[in-house]
């Protein structure tokens, strides 16, 4: 049934996938990130841009990101050791890379870490507009549009809404629940404390007790599945679905 929902209207897809759309944005040099951040907030929904890549990771696990663009030619750390650090701690979102070189050697490297595309510089507005349709289309086949748990009941990434059977049937989300399940599909890939949903999920420190926690992770597993939150004693907790 997902499957006839997603091939239905392709075009549609990818375009609701761009609506949506969070990307990180590193380029060292200042009225470079100017001009092609403003580009793309014409395109997409959201846009976090920096100059390095020293925080990339920590922005990473802490907000919604589904596309990295990177400048390689960056001082400390270049655009492709930093994707291979993205890709050695498991992160399988798409990437593009960006350079003023058609330099062979980049480009081989290049081609081992699985990119959307690798554009030479200076960028037009069509070029970018094509890389983020790629992305949408690797979003769309990786099947992180649609996240299937069990018993049928399925997760509309990009509309944020949760589905048993079929889009006529709807299950509806809290807020807060929302922001749970949001923050351990981006941490998939890892055990996650007690501490550090504590801390993502609550605003108010006071409000983010040990109760407060559970009796979340309970409402949201009655929704998704009983199985679909695994809680390793000691170390923490890791979503579980079926893609």
């Amino acid at each position: 049934m997902t499957e006839k929902i997603i091939k239905k209207n392709i075009k549609s897809t990818i375009k609701n996938i761009l609506k949506d759309l969070h990307v990180l944005y590193i380029e060292d040099e200042e009225s470079i990130r100017k001009n092609i951040t403003k580009t793309l907030k014409l395109l997409i929904k959201d846009v976090t841009d920096i100059s390095d890549t020293s925080t990339a990771f920590e922005i990473l696990q802490n907000k919604q990101i589904d596309l990295i663009i990177c400048d390689i030619n960056m001082p400390n750390e270049n655009g492709i050791e930093f994707i291979k650090r993205v890709r050695q701690a498991g992160l399988k979102l798409p990437v593009t890379l960006l350079s003023a070189s058609t330099d062979k050697e980049y480009l081989l490297e290049a081609t081992r870490l699985k990119l959307v595309d690798y554009l030479v510089k200076p960028i037009d507005f069509h070029t970018l507009q094509n890389t983020l349709e790629n992305a949408a289309y690797e979003i769309l086949e990786s099947g992180k549009y649609i996240i299937r748990f069990e018993d049928n009941i399925f997760y509309n990434f990009v509309e944020k809404k949760i589905y048993k059977d079929n889009e006529d049937n709807e299950i509806l989300l809290t807020s807060k629940e929302l922001e749970l399940l949001d923050f351990l599909i981006l941490n998939d890939h890892k055990l996650i404390s007690q501490d550090e949903i504590k801390e993502n999920i609550w605003e108010d420190s006071d409000l983010a007790t040990d109760s407060a926690l559970k009796n979340l992770l309970n409402k949201l597993r009655k929704k998704i599945g009983k199985n679909s939150i695994k809680n390793i004693s000691g170390f923490g907790y890791k979503i579980h679905y079926n893609n």
